[in-house]
């Protein structure tokens, strides 16, 4: 099986995962106990309360039209995984409704609730966002206007739009607690899948100022498997000019990499940032 075939699959399996994720949430914490956290998924909890059609009928009607916004916009490849989560979220939907029966729930403590379903939800929605897919609704909504404003994350502008849902979640309700507990499932969820999109995969730089830059830029190399790149710096009070060494490890790294330079110098100055992602050789791979 080539790389590209490899990837693709694991792409899915992820989708799928996430999904299942989101269906579990949506069917044994948040519909019970009528938690509408935003979303095509929280209006159709609302819809089948209130005239009862059920969850998935309802995700897959509203998201017909916004999906065929996203191919146009998106791109075909998007559309694909988009499609395929918006069929795989209503369909484990509807499998849990038929293996758990219409009124199973884990808890009838709505903060629990809240809570518990908006981890979820957050874990699912992140793990479908890191693997290049929406599960249509406001996430889909999200990814299309992130398109066009590229420094606010799909999930932060999934959270404008979803609390606009919550908020008239109370109104339709006439019980502003279905709004409140609603916002705190909503913002776990968003929180989490940020996390998961963005924080999981995050690096750490590091800028080290030694006397003995040559060797420790040598050991790193040798003993911690990473390139070092040396800086041309001048200190504005001595004014004598010394190397700035720069590496980029993964999390696992650090710590032997913090060895390596107090071994050599304890007096290394060393300055650690987080990177959210890297691309190139040894880290993430270059999509074109």
């Amino acid at each position: 099986m080539s790389n590209k075939k490899h990837n693709v699959m694991i792409e899915y399996v992820g989708i799928t995962i996430g999904c299942a994720l989101m269906a579990i949430s949506l069917n044994l914490f948040l519909k019970p106990n009528t938690i509408a956290p935003g979303g095509v998924t929280g209006l159709a909890i609302l819809i089948e309360e209130l005239i009862g059609i059920p969850i998935d009928i309802t995700n897959l009607a509203i998201n017909i039209p916004l999906f065929i916004v996203g191919l146009l916009v998106l791109g075909k490849v998007f559309g694909v995984k988009t499609a395929y989560a918006i069929l795989m979220l209503s369909a484990f939907i509807r499998m849990f409704l038929i293996l758990f029966g219409e009124g199973a729930l884990i808890t009838q403590d709505i903060l629990l609730a809240a809570i518990y379903g908006g981890v979820l939800l957050g874990v699912g929605l992140g793990a479908v966002f890191r693997f290049g897919g929406t599960t249509g609704g406001t996430d889909l909504a999200g990814a299309i206007l992130n398109k066009y404003f590229p420094s606010i994350s799909t999930a932060k502008l999934m959270m404008l739009l979803d609390l606009i849902v919550v908020a008239t979640a109370g109104v339709i309700q006439r019980n502003i607690e279905t709004s409140l507990y609603s916002v705190i499932a909503l913002y776990i969820a968003v929180k989490l899948a940020d996390f998961i999109v963005e924080d999981l995969s995050y690096a750490k730089a590091f800028y080290i100022i030694s006397k003995d830059s040559e060797q420790i830029g040598k050991r790193i190399m040798e003993e911690v498997g990473r390139g070092v790149t040396a800086l041309e710096g001048r200190g504005l009070y001595t004014g004598n000019k010394r190397e700035v060494l720069l590496c980029v490890v993964n999390r696992a790294q650090v710590a032997k990499l913090k060895k390596v330079v107090y071994e050599m110098d304890e007096k290394a100055f060393i300055m650690v940032t987080t990177i959210h992602e890297v691309l190139g050789e040894g880290f993430k791979e270059i999509k074109k």
